[in-house]
């Protein structure tokens, strides 16, 4: 049971990271200082006030650009490294004093998850600046703020729900992916005679 309360906090909390890492980090350091949920020691990394400062003030500067069209996606472009490593990051820190090759493990994964809702996120956010209208972007980019806070109070609280969440929130991303791989494929498929005549 351990093993599956630190699984779904590891993802839970990666799979936050990659849509705002700022937000989760400044939950946990947040959660740790003020003792929100009994959490393991590995957690205590994020109690810095240094940490939950810069984190609190990068949150605020995201909060705003993410709600303007096209400097949403000059932004998720700058943080396409910077979103999985921090994933990565917060699985390490979750792993406490594991074996190398478990926190090895733990970066994969926590990476990879933070990746997979980021580039989710950017590409969405490029198909909405596509539309003439604003209010989509806001809307998103609220949603997002709100599905992080949450997911990070489940992570904390209710950490196999977390674990449920993000599972099936990669699955979603993982159907959605294979289609538009595929319909990618057909497109391609019908202009080759077209271009080869």
């Amino acid at each position: 049971m351990d093993a599956l309360v630190t699984l779904g906090r590891t993802l839970g909390f990666s799979f936050a990271a990659g849509i705002n890492l700022y937000a989760t980090i400044a939950i946990l350091g947040l959660a740790s200082r003020y003792g929100w949920v009994a959490l393991p020691s590995e957690y205590r990394v994020f109690d810095n006030s240094w940490i939950i400062g810069i984190a609190l003030v990068l949150y605020v500067v995201e909060f705003f650009a993410d709600k303007i069209p096209w400097l949403d996606s000059a932004w998720d472009a700058v943080h396409s490294a910077i979103r999985p490593l921090g994933g990565a990051f917060i699985a390490v820190s979750t792993v406490g004093d594991a074996s190398p090759a478990a926190k090895v493990a733990a970066a994969l994964l926590g990476g990879t998850v933070a990746a997979s809702a980021h580039f989710t996120k950017a590409g969405t956010r490029v198909v909405a600046n596509a539309s003439p209208e604003p209010f989509s972007n806001w809307f998103l980019s609220l949603g997002e703020d709100v599905f992080v806070v949450g997911l990070g109070y489940l992570a904390l609280q209710h950490p196999l729900v977390a674990l449920g969440v993000t599972v099936a929130a990669l699955a979603t991303i993982a159907v959605f992916a294979a289609a538009i791989v595929r319909a990618v494929r057909r497109r391609f498929a019908r202009a080759r005679p077209a271009t080869a005549g």
